[in-house]
């Protein structure tokens, strides 16, 4: 195997495959890097047996060319030192080529690297997926539908479905459900052109955000692709394969409230900074809680009580309030989230009494939810 290869191009497509690596996997070949060329291209391949990376590299695209003199094969390199290998060459250009002893030389200007590399026979065959069962949807959208859910997912091991994202796709709508069950985010859109239907697709918190890292805000779209236990991403230059989580996820639906007793309107930013003011207070106590009174005449009171350290009250002036006097404790940190999370100038807050879950929603913006459980305060 042999090929040259711009440097930037490579690092760029190390740098992605290396978020699927891990040293402390359990198949000794997982911790290298597989590469492989052909006349077209080269591909780069990582995996951890949880999530899969293959980044592409086309030997030519839009008249410029990024690989050239390909002689055909593969090989696995060791992933602990290649990336910084690549990073660290003195050209523009790096030539890599393997002899039959498996032997690897990376050359660049005056640089250069033996390495010792390993059969890629040995690596696992990553599931090849029918693509027949996908649809397609624009990069921003899909991301911006990960940072609305993500981090609602639970880090407790204790139910491990909810460490994941609940996918399902139905009547033309695509939603994203994350809950730890004392939180709860949403989001929908429509999807017209979709040719599948799933319900139980729970895709782990920990591969959605390695995706979104990965994913260029300069391609188009992302194609979606579901098989029984696997899900795979793909755009023009990358393939993400990564493995569901076995198990029910549980009906979210039946956890929003129908209708509210108390509804307020509020300017998200001035909302958002206040309550990070009456955090700060809130540190030690269990959960950072905050409280929440409406004080009549579009005045609502954030404040905090630290018996040890102090407390901090806020008046703000809300757009509107609605509906009967409320004094509601939450925690500071779930509320934060949730309204960094919507990317909208207002929000409404609809209350149902002071020990029932809220919701909370951009104004006149039903697609994006955020649910919160307040917390007892004695």
């Amino acid at each position: 195997m042999k090929f040259i290869i711009q440097r930037d191009r490579l690092i760029a497509g190390v740098q992605d495959v290396m978020k699927a690596i891990s040293s402390r996997t359990v198949i000794p070949i997982l911790t290298g890097m597989k590469i492989e060329a052909k006349q077209h291209g080269v591909t780069l391949t990582g995996s951890d047996s949880d999530i899969s990376i293959e980044s592409y590299i086309p030997a030519e695209e839009d008249g410029v060319v990024h690989v050239e003199q390909i002689e055909e094969g593969t090989i696995i390199l060791q992933a602990k030192y290649f990336p910084d290998i690549v990073r660290k060459l003195p050209e523009k250009t790096v030539e890599i080529e393997v002899d039959s002893n498996l032997k690897v030389t990376i050359k660049s200007g005056k640089a250069e690297f033996n390495l010792n590399g390993q059969d890629a026979e040995e690596y696992p065959h990553l599931p090849k997926l029918q693509t027949d069962n996908s649809f397609e949807m624009p990069i921003d959208l899909f991301k911006s539908m990960i940072k609305q859910t993500v981090f609602a997912v639970s880090t407790m091991e204790t139910r491990p479905i909810l460490t994941g994202v609940n996918l399902k796709l139905a009547d033309n709508v695509l939603s994203f459900t994350a809950t730890d069950s004392h939180r709860l985010a949403r989001r929908e859109i429509p999807v017209t052109d979709a040719n599948i239907e799933f319900q139980q697709v729970v895709v782990p918190g920990k591969s959605l955000n390695e995706l979104y890292k990965i994913l260029d805000d300069s391609e188009e779209t992302v194609e979606i692709s579901v098989t029984n236990n696997q899900i795979l991403f793909r755009t023009k230059h990358l393939n993400f394969l990564s493995r569901l989580l076995d198990g029910n996820y549980p009906e979210t639906s039946r956890l929003i409230p129908e209708q509210s007793k108390t509804k307020i309107q509020v300017k998200t930013k001035e909302l958002l900074s206040t309550i990070d003011r009456a955090s700060l207070l809130a540190k030690e106590e269990r959960n950072n809680v905050v409280r929440l009174s409406t004080q009549g005449n579009s005045v609502i009171e954030i404040s905090s009580n630290s018996p040890e350290v102090g407390n901090v009250v806020e008046e703000i002036i809300v757009e509107a309030i609605e509906g009967e006097d409320l004094k509601i404790s939450f925690s500071s940190k779930y509320m934060i989230d949730a309204l960094k999370a919507i990317e909208f100038d207002e929000v409404t807050i609809e209350f149902t009494g002071a020990m029932r879950p809220f919701i909370i929603q951009p104004l006149n913006e039903d697609s994006i939810l955020q649910l919160i459980l307040p917390v007892r305060t004695y």
